[in-house]
């Protein structure tokens, strides 16, 4: 067996897919989930790792377990010795987060002061936390790069996600180590200073997104320290750009609507990715068009996603 690594949120959509990378990188992961998230399969399992069990004939070592159960962390952590940690858990919706501030700071915090606890207790220094680009705040310049400033947060989710960040490196300086279901698509806002009025982002495929973060976890074999990469393609798209690549891989004309913008969030954020092709040997391979057409084969494999649903 390879090196354990926990996973947190492991059932959920980028930690499931972290799960088959690690898999195939020869790590040995333990994923923990509360499934607030994901859907639950058989035996109260996340779907989505049944799912990875049959396609990889292989057995994934599952805890029906939140992090606000410290207790609960403790006693995982004194069954195993883990090399490492990728932290995904977490409740991670921009609007929700905005009409409910108080519920995310607690799961969202407090989950993770419990983890970062329990990993120093039992001397586990290695962490690969998933971010996100609403550290940024509105961002100043563009593509993103890892010099932007951080901390001018538009909304409670990336206030947690910065506030996780700075936890992450004070600790670090402490111990000096390193589809078809909806009538329409809401669009929300066209009145941004766009190409074409709406918001603009840096999609990424997951498998993308899911080898980024291995390589980051390989990256703490050289005792890096505390260290901050942006993934992404570098190219923004705006979420009309998005419909009609979707359109495309789907064939089907999508119907949409114009909503009033959400509060919380910018009109425009994409990452510049050179650090991490520089220090980590990562880039993304997929493009916008490969991107619709993989999320459209599942969706068209799984209507209804995990529920009720069997493996293809």
């Amino acid at each position: 067996m390879g090196q354990k690594v926990l996973v947190t949120g492991g059932g959920g959509y980028i930690g499931s897919h972290c799960v088959v990378e690690l898999i195939e990188a020869g790590f040995d992961p333990v994923v923990v989930d509360n499934c607030s998230n994901a859907v639950r399969g058989h035996g109260d399992v996340p779907e989505s790792l049944r799912r990875i069990e049959k396609f990889l004939d292989t057995r994934i070592e599952f805890h029906d377990l939140d992090l606000l159960d410290k207790q609960g962390l403790e006693n995982l952590f004194e069954t195993h010795a883990f090399h490492a940690v990728m932290h995904f858990a977490g409740l991670k919706a921009v609007g929700e987060s905005v009409e409910q501030p108080l519920r995310y700071y607690r799961v969202n915090l407090t989950g993770t002061i419990n983890l970062l606890e329990v990993m120093q207790a039992h001397g586990v220094h290695n962490l690969v936390f998933s971010s996100s680009a609403t550290v940024y705040g509105d961002p100043q310049r563009l593509p993103l790069d890892e010099d932007h400033p951080v901390g001018g947060c538009t909304n409670p989710y990336g206030k947690t996600k910065y506030f996780i960040e700075e936890m992450i490196q004070d600790q670090c300086r402490a111990e000096k180590v390193a589809v078809g279901r909806r009538k329409h698509l809401n669009v929300f806002g066209n009145d941004y200073s766009t190409v074409d009025g709406t918001g603009v982002r840096d999609y990424i495929h997951v498998v993308d997104l899911a080898k980024g973060h291995i390589a980051a976890l390989k990256k703490l074999k050289e005792n890096c320290g505390c260290k901050v990469y942006n993934l992404g393609t570098g190219t923004g798209y705006s979420v009309l750009q998005m419909v009609k690549a979707m359109e495309k891989a789907s064939g089907k004309s999508i119907s949409y609507q114009i909503a009033p913008r959400r509060s919380g969030d910018v009109a425009s954020c994409y990452a510049d990715p050179r650090l991490a092709e520089k220090e980590l040997g990562w880039k993304a391979a997929f493009g916008l068009e490969r991107m619709c057409e993989d999320l459209w084969r599942w969706q068209s494999q799984n209507p209804t996603g995990f529920c009720s649903a069997t493996a293809k």
